[in-house]
């Protein structure tokens, strides 16, 4: 269900708010989540929209403490600064990543590492630094209800575009391979619906990644030496051609992965990638 502006009881501890803002990287929009009833945590405000900021002062009716935020990408976390003013709610998150489409405003109370937990009346929060999309990206996991808040690290019915620098596939299918340290059950992604088994969608991301990067080796072998306009053509041939842009961002990922390992190799003047 994805009303905008409507509180959805997703469980005993957690409501969903879609914020106003579907498109094609965004899926029905961003999901800001409200934890606990008592005292809530708002995770991943989203983009500064009045309305959203509005409909989650509304759901929150006086008693948002925190204000968590998975990364700083402009659709996760710029709305914390009218959350915050109208809240006086702890700000909680990493610095933005020295990246492009960041939310340079950012600037948290509690700037959290590894393994930190939030402890309130009713839950646990533990944060879990999931590089890959972004550098500065984290995972929060409500330790009493199995769920995994996953930002851009997982999406319902997509996959997740890598954007270098600050994006690494090395690091994405790590800290894909990471939760799988932890009691996780559900995954409540930043835009879609709930995924029910964690670790069967932990797997898959990570087969079809590493599918992927042979089929990135498979183009090179086809192509010879290309650049990535011609690349994308062959390497993404599944995909619509009006998502190639984004596609390159991911395929430069992966060339960067197999460059670090030795396995293709980058001529920077010509734009042009090969094999080694």
């Amino acid at each position: 269900m994805f009303d905008h502006g409507v509180p959805f009881r997703l469980s005993p501890l957690i409501r969903r708010l879609v914020a106003p803002n579907p498109g094609i990287m965004t899926g029905p929009g961003t999901n800001t989540y409200l934890i606990g009833n008592h005292e809530v945590a708002v995770l991943d405000p989203g983009p500064a929209l009045p309305e959203h900021v509005d409909a989650i002062l509304a759901a929150g009716e006086g008693r948002i403490r925190w204000i968590v935020c998975t990364h700083t990408h402009p659709d996760h976390s710029p709305a914390w600064q009218g959350v915050a003013a109208a809240t006086g709610a702890q700000v909680i998150g990493a610095l933005p990543a020295d990246d492009r489409f960041q939310d340079d405003t950012f600037n948290p109370d509690w700037r959290i590492q590894h393994d930190e937990v939030l402890q309130a009346p009713e839950f646990r929060l533990r944060a879990l630094h999931t590089p890959g999309h972004v550098s500065n990206h984290f995972c929060y996991l409500l330790e009493e209800e199995g769920v995994v808040f996953a930002g851009d690290h997982i999406m319902s019915g997509s996959t997740v575009v890598i954007v270098p620098p600050g994006g690494d596939m090395s690091a994405y299918i790590a800290s894909l391979q990471l939760l799988l340290d932890y009691p996780v059950q559900r995954v409540a992604p930043g835009h879609g619906e709930m995924i029910d088994d964690c670790r069967a969608e932990v797997e898959h991301l990570v087969k079809h990644r590493l599918a992927r990067e042979a089929k990135v080796v498979a183009g090179l072998e086809q192509t010879g030496p290309a650049d990535l306009d011609t690349l994308v053509a062959v390497v993404y041939d599944d995909v619509d051609t009006e998502r190639h842009e984004w596609a390159k961002l991911s395929m430069s990922a992966h060339l960067i992965k197999l460059a670090d390992e030795g396995r293709a190799r980058h001529d920077a003047d010509a734009g042009i990638w090969a094999l080694t």
